[in-house]
């Protein structure tokens, strides 16, 4: 037992949950322009939503009142940031912090997606 995990619970993977106004337009944006694939989809309407690209995994929760918190509530590594952040500019994307590297590794941007969620993104240097 290491003394990071005091009680021998080894995790496993973390997905981040989005809350989001309008699922199908949410889904339209993670698919149609991030190139996620929809992998499980609940209830009638939908209200929970799974998403997969490569190791991410994304899950999408309906929340018609939801107000996006000003902060970051995701962080996506990838491996062509630069090709990421024109997909995010091209779909009409709010760019809150631009394209850049960052003294501590990465070369990393902010945006919002279309239920103003702030993902911040990065590729290691």
């Amino acid at each position: 037992m290491s003394e990071h995990a005091p009680h021998g619970i080894r995790f496993g993977r973390i997905a981040a949950t989005l809350p989001v106004k309008q699922i199908q337009k949410a889904h339209d944006f993670y698919v149609g322009v991030l190139g996620f694939e929809k992998v499980f989809e609940n209830g009638s309407p939908v209200g929970f939503m799974i998403l997969k690209q490569g190791q991410a995994e994304l899950h999408l929760t309906l929340q018609p009142g939801h107000k996006a918190a000003p902060f970051n509530v995701a962080h996506i590594m990838v491996d062509d940031v630069d090709a990421l952040y024109a997909l995010c500019q091209q779909a009409g994307m709010r760019i809150v912090k631009g394209l850049q590297d960052k003294d501590y590794g990465l070369r990393a941007f902010v945006f919002e997606d279309p239920d103003g969620n702030r993902i911040d993104v990065g590729a290691a240097l």
